[in-house]
């Protein structure tokens, strides 16, 4: 009896073969413009003082955020300078911003254009189904393929991997705007992009919100993934312990990760809920009226 095979892997690989040959131009202008501005963003993190980034951060939290909060960045940054792991966080963190602001650039959009079309939400609705679906280890391998080893690669993977929840909750953010407000402002003689500006995009801002929270955790989860592909930073600490198996040098890394994750996850989370309260102002004070 013959052996079934379906060529699934064979036909990919054709595939990808060809596709590498037609857009190799393509990848390497963008892989050189990418790589520029991780190197930028990276010295911009690293050219200051840690205690003066230390300070500002604090303060900024302090009066814009939260006071608590503020004191536990503070402690946490000084515990990681303690560990000698401040350029380690840094690189993590400068990816982790690169990686949110595209993956940010690219879902808000898509997210608004699904709200507004039901086929486009049809159409895109499978597609980060498998996305999300897909093991992140997965996404390293295109990466490397269209980018090689390196951070841009690492960007790529962070990009793709983050990119489903700023479409997702974008889209169910604006859809879940009450019907009788988009209504009433129609009636009122607003077009459709008017009501997207002034009536939905303000009242989803909570949901979106949201999002970009998810989208900053998915991104530094990959990041740390993508040290296996050179994106360095703390996960490559984590990467060395594992194979020297040295455990405290993986505590260390892996809590330095923890510390990273805590504290955006903070930030955006009291970001959000202070939207979430000033849109709620907003709209009593526009029910009084």
């Amino acid at each position: 009896m013959p052996e079934f095979r379906i060529p699934l892997g064979d036909v990919t690989n054709d595939i990808f073969d060809q596709l590498i040959t037609v857009i190799a131009p393509v990848t390497n202008g963008i892989s050189s413009s990418l790589e520029t501005f991780l190197k930028w963003n990276e010295a911009f993190l690293l050219m200051w003082p840690p205690l003066l980034i230390v300070a500002v951060l604090g303060l900024l939290v302090w009066f814009f955020v939260d006071k608590k909060l503020s004191l536990f960045i503070v402690f946490s940054l000084i515990f990681m300078l303690g560990l000698n792991l401040w350029d380690q966080t840094m690189s993590t963190v400068g990816l982790v911003i690169a990686g949110t602001l595209l993956s940010l650039l690219f879902g808000i959009p898509l997210g608004i254009l699904a709200s507004q079309n039901d086929t486009t939400e049809k159409i895109i609705s499978p597609i980060l189904d498998l996305m999300q679906t897909m093991p992140s280890f997965v996404y390293l391998i295109p990466a490397v393929i269209f980018f090689g080893l390196g951070k841009v690669a690492a960007l790529a993977a962070i990009l793709i991997f983050a990119l489903p929840p700023a479409i997702r909750l974008t889209n169910l953010g604006i859809r879940q705007v009450p019907a009788e407000m988009v209504e009433a402002a129609s009636a009122f003689g607003s077009t459709r992009l008017q009501i997207l500006k002034e009536v939905q995009l303000p009242l989803a801002m909570p949901t979106i919100m949201t999002g970009v929270n998810q989208c900053i955790m998915m991104s530094l989860s990959m990041s740390v993934i993508a040290a296996m592909i050179g994106a360095g930073g703390l996960g490559r600490e984590v990467l060395t312990a594992m194979q020297t198996v040295d455990i405290g040098l993986g505590m260390e890394g892996g809590l330095g990760i923890v510390v990273v994750a805590i504290i955006m996850d903070r930030v955006s989370q009291k970001l959000a809920r202070r939207s979430q309260k000033g849109e709620e102002i907003a709209g009593s004070g526009a029910g009084s009226k």
